[in-house]
Order: structure tokens, then C-alpha cells, then sequence
């Protein structure tokens, strides 16, 4: 380090006027700390000029014995031998004294580095807590985990942890009350939900009860210059901590990862993302690491204005660095790349390629020794090389929210972006988190003195949101530096990703792309590929591609500059609601027909069939936003039509998943468009189906006018059935505001009207109705008739979801009639029948009546497992109940 960074480092901006007098003292004092280094017996730190080195020997840093006996002890973990990882994790922390650097002053720049050993410390924690499970020490890491969730209560794998622990230890019940305090934890503290990891050891836990070191003197230098090619870096830089941390890692840990191999790293990513902007950033903040220079070269990859780099070009500008005359350097490619590699043998060099198009274009290049690195930038991920070359990849994305701000911040100020905090938030929405985007609305805001609500108010107009994120030439416009990417597609993949602007999801299926396209999965599979190997879109998940808003808008505006394809769209709709039908009727075989029918779908779609009710769940949870978002825009856009169908299809999907909000916006849009259509029954439908979320919700007053207005339209349009259906529904909303005697009237009049329509189904629907009604007035015989008569007919066709419902009344009776072991099994079996179909809201339901059942049979630990497991699923879905059963578990 040179003189003025040691002294920036220890006084910052204000240094005393001893400042370098105190340096030699300190470093003096430093000296007799460490004692003369083994190999050369020079003093440690050593004068350099401008400053001083320290040369470190192999584990004398007890940071890096840490990590190496950490990261042993995570491969002996992957590799299935606990016992090797839980004494490699133990002795790494037994390095450990209390907190990082705890006896200094922690200075900003020493933060990031704290952070980050402190943020490994508590993974090697976890990590030894995963050893010691496999090892079968249960028992013994329930109160351990316990302290450490105290003092960490935001750590979701400890928690997980201490959820297996007390399942394998037999503590089942506690283990389901750790999950909701989890839960609640996370949704006061953060507003979200607990991850996937420990909603999976939740759900199983569930399922499982119901059934060597680089000498640094080797200094081998040419004759010749040392370049220094670095362009500078656009200010401010902000953000990216963890690329930079594995850039540095990759050059630290070169050496012994590969004696012979070049580093290389290739930094992948979308237009105006900073890739450039990173590499070079990057480049400055290591050069001292390359003694020997830096090369850079920008080969113009997506440059429209002028023709990329030719290889030959590149290979002799390095060769002119590298003090080679004009007349020195061979005419054939071949000849300069091998007198370029030539020349980097043995030197400590850096190499950065910038906006590189292909592979071809960089290869003749790569350097040939190892003593170099190489930092290639570009829009396309260069497979090959990452394939045969063994470079490492380093993709880049959006910024966070944090970072955008930190961008805004930096440029305008921390009292301008303070005092517009959500205009702020604005312009960060929409720039996408774009760093070229944000760029250039800070530069209007701060050259314009325009409010942050004005540029805010500018960039929220979608249509011409991308006029306005201009910044005067082609390098800062965000249009134009997205059309360099575009220019570079082939002219397949150029209509796919035009046609890709008319998808209202957030992110699109490879079968869905294929109807857009009207092509072969086959063939899209592959204009998806070179979408993403130009990152214009990205497979965020397996067969799921994405790209941000802007992107999306750059799209957009090339179709409407196009002929298009007008029945792309037609496609797309018809390839959602086949599919979704086809999982719908997965989800409930017994169900009436679609009252509005599919009709053929356009040539060209390519409907997916899920094969059996988990593959149409998957489905269904895989296009739920999808799907709610082809429904908004099937309704604004004249797809009446498609609209019904798709609220139709996704009734039973999104009420059995809790998503209220979501059911009552799709029904809707649904009943709109049926208006629009002039059907009656489809409009009476809608109604129906809307009454019926409002009063999931408790909005009675607005679930009994919709109910109404059901009734009228399906009367004038001719649907006894429909008028059934209603009734029973309305006996429910009945039953739950206390009204059992206008609740028995409502179930029979429907079940008068199924009989009368010779509906099966529906009349043992009504008869379980009633059967209930009469439970709920005490006459609990009566109850069992009605009831047991509708299980007879559920069983004989298959209805398992009316069956659930069945084996539930049938438990209440039993269960009021002190026959409580068998209204347990009743219970039980409608818990089971209702998870295997997914119906979580009514699968709590029950669970809450089975736990009623335990607590009367005498079993207090099994009616509060029961309860507990309810309250989960209920909180999950955030559903009001849920406060009644925690009120009742805290008593």
C-alpha cells in the first residue's frame, strides 16, 4: 500500500499534521510485532517505494485458515462423510474470539471485509449444524439452535434446522409451532413469507406424519513497456460487492486452482446493465497485482456505427503496446497470435477484452501463460468458451433496489433523493434497475433541475418512456444501445423477440413462446437460445424466459413499428386457455362444462396436457401471474371470449390456494366481458363465482347482492342448475353468519331444483348441505341420513373433492354425538383427501374440526398439533381465521 492510502485508511479525510512521522512509528512498532520475514530475513512490512509491502507466508492469515477449513469441511459435507465435515467446521471456528476485528476501530473500508467473514462464520455455524444432524445428534442441537436463533432471528436454514432436529427427536408438535413462529416472524418483520428450503422440510415434515503458494520473487520481464491501456471508470460506481469479491477470488485463488491454465472470466449480460463499467472498475482495483501492465482493447461487438474489431486488428494494437514495431509484427493472423503470446509468457499481465461478439473474435486473443488473466465483456454469454476454454462465467444483472438508489444518491445527492423518497422509488421502477437507465434520468434530473416527481412522472408514461430515458447520443440512449442487440439476431429470433412484446406475463413458457411464434417447440427452443446467449431475454428457471421492463418495452415498440403477426396473440390466448381447462377439469372431473365452450384453437398453438392433477398443479402454479395478467389483457383487448374462459378455468386453482384478491379480480373481469359478450348465463356465472370470493372473505352484504343478481340472470337465462349451485352457496354464507334456518331452506330448495334437473352431482352436493344444516341445529341423526346418503353417491362417481366435504359433516356428526374415534377417522380421512387435491383453505378447515375431535377424546397434544397445522395453513394464506385458532393455542 503506498504511503497516502495507509494514511487515508487510519485518519480518513482529516489526518493530523504527524500523520507521517506516527505512520514510521506505527510501522516501526508493527515491525518488532512480526519479526523478519523467514525466507529473506528483510523486515516485515517491507519499504517499497511510495510505501510498504507485507509478504504473508501460507496460514500465518487466520482468516484464510478459516475459510479453508470451512470450505473442507463443505465438501465433506457434499460428499456424504458428516463426520470429516463436522471436525473440519469444528476446528475452523475454534479459530474464532468473539466478533470480527472487535478490538478496533472498524473503519468504513474495513466494513465490507468484516461483514463478509462474519456472514461465513455463521454459514460454517450452520454448516457444522447440518454435520451433526446427519450424525444423528437431535437431542442434543435443540437448545443450541434455539440460543443461536435468539441471537439470529432472520437465519431461515436455522430454523430449519431446529424444525428437523425437534421432528427427529419426536417433538412433532413443537416442530410445527416453530414453523409458525417462523412465519409470523417473517411476515412482521420483513412482510414476506418463509423461503422454499424451509416450506419444503415443513410440508415433508407434514406429509410424513400423515403418512501451495506462487513464490512472489519470480519477476521474468521481456525487454519492452509496460502498458497501461485502462479506459477510465464512469462516476460514480456503486454497488456490485459480491462480482467484485469473485473476481478477486478467481485471481487469488488461480495459482492453485490451475498452475498452467489462464484465468479467464467472461462478465455476461444485457445491454446498459455495466458490464464494461464493471471490468474496468474492476481492472483499476487490481492493476498493482499486474506489474507487468494492462492491455485493453474494445472490439466494438454491437456497435451499429462502425464495423467490430477484427481479430487481426486487436492482436496487432497489443503487439504495438507490447513496443513491437510495425515491421516486426507477421502479415497472417496465426503469426501475430502466436508472437502476441509469445511476448505475455511469464509476465504478470491483465487482459481485457471489451464487448467482445463471439468466441472467434477473442480467441487468437487468449494469452497462453498463466501468469495472465483475462476479463472479457459481452452481451452474448460465448458458450464455446466457457464449454472448451474453461473460462468462468460472471453474469450480470439489474441492479437491487439498494444499488439503484445508492446510483440516484450518489449523482443528485442524499438531501434531493431524501427529500422525495417515493419519486425516487418511481424513477427506480421505471428504469428498471437498468444502471445505463438510471444514468441517464439522474443526468436529466440533474442537468434539467427538474423535480424527481417530474422525471418520475415522465418515465411513468409507458408509451413513451423510452423517448425520454435519451440521453443526446447513441452511447446514451437507451433505445439505440437496445438495438444494437437486436441487429445482431438472426432474422427468426428477430420476429420472436418482437412478438415476445405482446406477452402480458411477467415471464413466458417455451410451449407458450411456440404458440406466440405459430412455430415447432423444436425450432423456438432454439430462437430462445439465441435470445439468451444475447441476452435479450433470460431462462430465469428451466423453460421460463424473462427479461425486465424495459426490454420488454423496446418489444413492444418494434411491433407496433411492424405489420407483426396478428394472430400471434390469438395463439397465445388460445394455447392459455386450453391448457388451463385441460387442468382445471385435473382439479375437479365432476365439475358442470364450461358454460362459454372452447372453441378450436387457431392453427399454429401448441396447447400443453398436463397428465394428471400434480402436473396440472404445477402448471397452474408455475402460469399463475401469467395467467392473471393473459386474462387483464384478453379483457382490454377485445379477447371477451378468452377472458371468461381464463377466470373460469382458474376458480377452483386459486380458491383452493387461498388467493382471494386474485379470485375476485379475475370474476371481474369476467363478469365485464360477459356483459359485453350479451350471455346471460355466463354473466349470472360470474356473479356467482364473485359472490362466492367475497364471502370467503367475510364481505357478506357484497357476496348476498352478487348472490341476487345470480339468481335473476340465471333465471331469465334458463339455468336450473345455475340457480341450484347458487342456492347452495348462499346456505353456506348463511350457515356462517349463524342463520342455519334460512341456510336449511337455501340447501333444499337446491336440492329440489338438482332433483328436478336429474343432477347427480349436485344433488349430493345438496344433500351433504343439508345433512350439515341439520348438524348445525342439533339433530345430529338427521344429519347423519342426509349426509351419509351423499358419501354413498360421492364414492359411486369418483367426486373425492365432494367426498372431502362429506367426510367432514359426517365427523361433525359423530363427533357431537360423543362417538369421537370415529369422527377422528372421519375427520382424518376428509384432512387427506383435501391435501392430496390441494385445497389448503378447506384442508385447514377440517384439520381445526379434527383437532376439536382429539381435544374431546382426551388427547390435548393431538387436538393442539391439529390446531397448530391449521393456524400454519391459514396464516399462510392470510386468511382472518387464523387470529380465532392462534387466540385459542395461546390459551
Amino acid at each position: 500500500m503506498t504511503t497516502d492510502e495507509i494514511i487515508d485508511a487510519l485518519w480518513g479525510e482529516s489526518p493530523p499534521v504527524s500523520a507521517q512521522a506516527n505512520l514510521y512509528t506505527y510501522v516501526s512498532g508493527l515491525r518488532q510485532l512480526l519479526g523478519r520475514a523467514a525466507a529473506t530475513g528483510e523486515p516485515r512490512p517491507r519499504t517499497m517505494p511510495g510505501g510498504y509491502q507485507l509478504d504473508l507466508r501460507p496460514g500465518e492469515r487466520d482468516a484464510d485458515v478459516f475459510e479453508s477449513l470451512a470450505g473442507e469441511g463443505r465438501r465433506a459435507l457434499a460428499d456424504s462423510r458428516p463426520a470429516t465435515a463436522a471436525e473440519c467446521l469444528e476446528r475452523a471456528l475454534g479459530l474464532w474470539r468473539g466478533a470480527v476485528l472487535q478490538d478496533m476501530d472498524r473503519a468504513d473500508w474495513l466494513l465490507p471485509f468484516a461483514v463478509r467473514l462474519e456472514e461465513a462464520k455463521l454459514a460454517a455455524v450452520e454448516d457444522r449444524m447440518t454435520a451433526r444432524l446427519e450424525l444423528g445428534h437431535h437431542a442434543d442441537l435443540t437448545s443450541e439452535l434455539t440460543e443461536l436463533i435468539t441471537r439470529h432471528p432472520l437465519r431461515e436454514r436455522l430454523w430449519g434446522q431446529l424444525m428437523t432436529a425437534q421432528h427427529r427427536s419426536g417433538a412433532q408438535q413443537q416442530a410445527i409451532e416453530t414453523y409458525g413462529r417462523l412465519r409470523r416472524l417473517l411476515k412482521a418483520e420483513l412482510g414476506v413469507r418463509p423461503g422454499p428450503q424451509v416450506r419444503q422440510i415443513y410440508e415433508a415434515m407434514v406429509d410424513s406424519d400423515a403418512a501451495s503458494d506462487t513464490p512472489s520473487s519470480i519477476d521474468i520481464k521481456p525487454p519492452g513497456v509496460r502498458p497501461a491501456q485502462l479506459p477510465a471508470v464512469p462516476a460514480p460506481f456503486v454497488g456490485r460487492a459480491e462480482h467484485l469479491r469473485r473476481l478477486d477470488t478467481l485471481i487469488e485463488r488461480a495459482p492453485e486452482a490451475d498452475p498452467v491454465q489462464v484465468v479467464t472470466c467472461v462478465i455476461s449480460g444485457p445491454a446498459g446493465v455495466g458490464k464494461s463499467t464493471l471490468a474496468a472498475y474492476w481492472a483499476h482495483r487490481v492493476a498493482d497485482r499486474f506489474p507487468d501492465g494492462q492491455l485493453y482493447v474494445n472490439l466494438r461487438g454491437f456497435d451499429p456505427a462502425a464495423q467490430a474489431k477484427t481479430p487481426t486488428e486487436a492482436v496487432r494494437g497489443f503487439l504495438e503496446a507490447l513496443d513491437l514495431l510495425p515491421e516486426h509484427i507477421p502479415a497472417t493472423l496465426d503469426a501475430q497470435a502466436a508472437l502476441y503470446r509469445s511476448r505475455l509468457a511469464g509476465r504478470r499481465i491483465l487482459v481485457v477484452l471489451d464487448n467482445a461478439r463471439d468466441a472467434e473474435q477473442v480467441r487468437p486473443l487468449l494469452p497462453g501463460s498463466s501468469t495472465a488473466a483475462v476479463v472479457i465483456t459481452s452481451r452474448n454469454r460465448l458458450t464455446p468458451l466457457l464449454a472448451v476454454g474453461g473460462a468462468h462465467p460472471l453474469t450480470l444483472d439489474l441492479f437491487t433496489r439498494d444499488e439503484a438508489r445508492a446510483l440516484l444518491t450518489r449523482r443528485l445527492g442524499a438531501d434531493r433523493t431524501g427529500a422525495d423518497p417515493h419519486a425516487t422509488e418511481k424513477i427506480i421502477t421505471a428504469c428498471a434497475r437498468l444502471p445505463l437507465a438510471l444514468g441517464i434520468a439522474a443526468a436529466r434530473a440533474d442537468h434539467s433541475g427538474s423535480s424527481l416527481d417530474g422525471i418520475a412522472a415522465e418515465l411513468g408514461d409507458a408509451t413513451s418512456r423510452l423517448d425520454a430515458l435519451n440521453g443526446g447520443d447513441a452511447l446514451s440512449e437507451v433505445r439505440a444501445v437496445f438495438s444494437w442487440s437486436y441487429m445482431a439476431l438472426t432474422p427468426p429470433a428477430a420476429r420472436l423477440f418482437r412478438l415476445l412484446g405482446r406477452h402480458a406475463g411477467p415471464d413466458i413458457s417455451t410451449a407458450a413462446a411456440a404458440s406466440l411464434a405459430g412455430r415447432p417447440l423444436v425450432q423456438v427452443r432454439q430462437l430462445l437460445d439465441e435470445l439468451v446467449r444475447i441476452n435479450l431475454v433470460v431462462q430465469h428457471v428451466p423453460g421460463r424466459y424473462t427479461s425486465h421492463d424495459l426490454l420488454r418495452a423496446y418489444a413492444a415498440d418494434l411491433t407496433d413499428g411492424t405489420s407483426g403477426d396478428p394472430t400471434g396473440v390469438t395463439r397465445l390466448m388460445d394455447h392459455y386457455t386450453c391448457t388451463a381447462h385441460t387442468a382445471a377439469r385435473l382439479l375437479r372431473p365432476h365439475q358442470d362444462p364450461i358454460p362459454l365452450p372452447l372453441g378450436p384453437a387457431a392453427a399454429g398453438t401448441i396447447a400443453e396436457r398436463p397428465a394428471d392433477l400434480k402436473a396440472a398443479m404445477a402448471w397452474l402454479t408455475a402460469e399463475h401471474a401469467v395467467l392473471l395478467a393473459a386474462g387483464r389483457r384478453a379483457g382490454a383487448t377485445g379477447f371477451d371470449r378468452h377472458a371468461w374462459q381464463l377466470a373460469w378455468c382458474l376458480d377452483t386453482f386459486l380458491t383452493r390456494q387461498g388467493h382471494w384478491d386474485d379470485l375476485i379480480d379475475s370474476w371481474r373481469a369476467a363478469r365485464d366481458a360477459a356483459a359485453r359478450l350479451g350471455d346471460l348465463v355466463a354473466q349470472a356465472h360470474a356473479y356467482r363465482n364473485l359472490a362466492h370470493a367475497q364471502a370467503l372473505l367475510g364481505r357478506y352484504p357484497e357476496a348476498h347482492a352478487d348472490y341476487d343478481r345470480a339468481l335473476e340472470l340465471y333465471a331469465e337465462g334458463g339455468s336450473p342448475a345455475g340457480q341450484a349451485r347458487t342456492h347452495l352457496q348462499l346456505g353456506v354464507v348463511w350457515e356462517r353468519q349463524g342463520r342455519h334456518d334460512l341456510a336449511v331452506r337455501h340447501d333444499q330448495q337446491a336440492l329440489t331444483l338438482y332433483r328436478a334437473a336429474g343432477h347427480l352431482r349436485g344433488e349430493a352436493d345438496a344433500l351433504n348441505a343439508v345433512g350439515w344444516d341439520f348438524a348445525q341445529l342439533g339433530d345430529y341423526l338427521q344429519a347423519l341420513v342426509h349426509c351419509e346418503q351423499a358419501l354413498d353417491v360421492h364414492l359411486r362417481t369418483g367426486n373425492r373433492h365432494g367426498a372431502a366435504h362429506t367426510w367432514d359433516s359426517v365427523g361433525y356428526a359423530y363427533h357431537h354425538l360423543g362417538e369421537h374415534v370415529r369422527a377422528v377417522e372421519c375427520y382424518q380421512h376428509a384432512v387427506d383427501l383435501f391435501r392430496e387435491l390441494r385445497d389448503r383453505y378447506n384442508e385447514a378447515d377440517a384439520t381445526t374440526h379434527l383437532g376439536d375431535a382429539y381435544e374431546a377424546a382426551g388427547d390435548p397434544v393431538g387436538a393442539r398439533t391439529a390446531w397448530t397445522l391449521a393456524r400454519n395453513i391459514l396464516e399462510d394464506l392470510e386468511h382472518p381465521d387464523a387470529e380465532r385458532l392462534h387466540a385459542r393455542l395461546m390459551t
